[in-house]
């Protein structure tokens, strides 16, 4: 489908003007001023336009725990959202640790025509902590290794998992949490993890993604990491860079003031390369019965905007670059960047209305979250996949 997008404020990385977007054959095919093209029309006076967001880090439960989530409603959620590409973590049932359940959901994935999907894969067989060897008989698919959720206990076996994910050019995700302090401690938990994991990386020369960081000790060891040049990157979550003292329950826990304000810092200083949900839609029922998660896909944006933008910490560049350009360099996808011969994947945008987070509204099977009723700034209005409007929240199209 070619489409023409006419009069917003285009902004990425690197780009904030005033234009028009082209998009042909699902490519971005020309950007600029009074851009004249006989096709589709959406007219965005008011409107900001921003490539779609990409998450590194969602939980769809399919197949197995699909009362909580499915691949259906998972993909309308994201493009609710703005998001058009997801990585999904390896904790279903069967959880993922094979090509079989990868093959089953690009396949359902490709089926649905919604937004694209990597599939995950564990670090350990069926999350056992100690088996490796299905790594060998992974597919060029396969981008990302993890275990979330449970994280790797044993030092030698995640020593020889970084042996196997650099041998085959793959990164490891990593959900920081030693078991044995959990209960006692769970910053010391969170922080242990990531200092050994750091160094793993330093001894091994592998790839690792930090997940969900949320504390001022990790933050700054990552940091540390960072400036000696090693092969990190990490994410941070929309709850952990908005909530402090908040008993919600999520994994890891939300913190203290002092280690939201150490996140932001970070990410003001270039440090955070990634914005990831975390995703984790739960029934109402196992989330009585104490699972940890938030339904985030659909609030990321509008958190993320107004705890850093509109309070005044970073620009709508850096935002862009943290939800969109620096997932995609990882991922090592076309998508992104508003840039000629990139995917055609784009978020409409209304930065000055204020919308009332509504749970009950949620495209997602999951309304488990701590920000229903809580007011925020930035809309999701439109999303468009390719060319396509795959999401509408009230925006006109001239089909001229």
């Amino acid at each position: 489908m070619n489409l023409l997008i006419k009069g917003a404020r285009i902004v990425d990385f690197n780009k904030d003007f005033k234009g028009d977007i082209y998009i042909e054959k699902g490519k971005i095919k020309d950007f600029g001023s009074n851009l004249n093209y006989d096709c589709k029309t959406i007219h965005c006076d008011n409107l900001v336009v921003m490539p779609s967001f990409i998450d590194m880090h969602t939980h769809f439960r399919d197949p197995g725990f699909t009362y909580k989530e499915d691949l259906n409603s998972g993909s309308k959620a994201a493009l609710k959202g703005g998001y058009t590409f997801v990585n999904l973590m390896a904790n279903t049932n069967p959880i993922c640790s094979s090509m079989e359940v990868v093959d089953y959901v690009l396949k359902k994935s490709e089926e649905l025509n919604l937004i694209d999907i990597h599939q995950t894969v564990s670090i350990t067989k069926d999350f056992d902590g100690k088996t490796l060897e299905h790594i060998d008989s992974l597919g060029k698919e396969i981008r990302f290794l993890s275990d979330d959720g449970k994280g790797v206990q044993e030092s030698g076996v995640m020593y020889e998992a970084f042996k196997k994910a650099k041998e085959k050019g793959l990164i490891i995700i990593a959900h920081e949490e030693d078991a044995s302090l959990a209960s006692i401690d769970s910053r010391l938990s969170e922080n242990i993890m990531t200092f050994r994991d750091i160094e793993l990386v330093r001894t091994t020369k592998g790839r690792l993604h930090l997940a969900h960081v949320s504390t001022k000790e990790s933050i700054e060891e990552i940091i540390k990491g960072k400036k000696e040049g090693l092969n990190i990157t990490c994410e941070v979550t929309p709850h952990h860079i908005s909530l402090y003292d908040n008993s919600y329950k999520v994994n890891p826990p939300i913190r203290n003031k002092e280690d939201v304000l150490a996140l932001i810092e970070a990410i003001k200083a270039g440090y955070v390369d990634a914005i990831g949900t975390d995703h984790a839609p739960h029934s109402a029922e196992d989330k009585r019965g104490g699972a940890c998660g938030i339904s985030g896909l659909e609030t990321a944006f509008s958190i993320s905007y107004t705890a850093l933008v509109r309070n005044g910490h970073i620009s709508l560049n850096k935002l862009s670059q943290i939800m969109s350009s620096n997932p995609g360099n990882i991922v090592d996808i076309n998508k992104g960047k508003i840039e000629i011969g990139y995917d055609g994947d784009l978020v409409v945008l209304d930065l000055n209305k204020e919308i009332e987070i509504n749970s009950k509204e949620f495209v997602s099977k999951g309304k488990n979250t701590p920000f229903h009723g809580k007011k925020f700034w930035g809309e999701v209005v439109a999303t468009i996949k390719n060319g396509n409007l795959k999401y509408n929240g009230g925006i006109e199209i001239d089909n001229r």
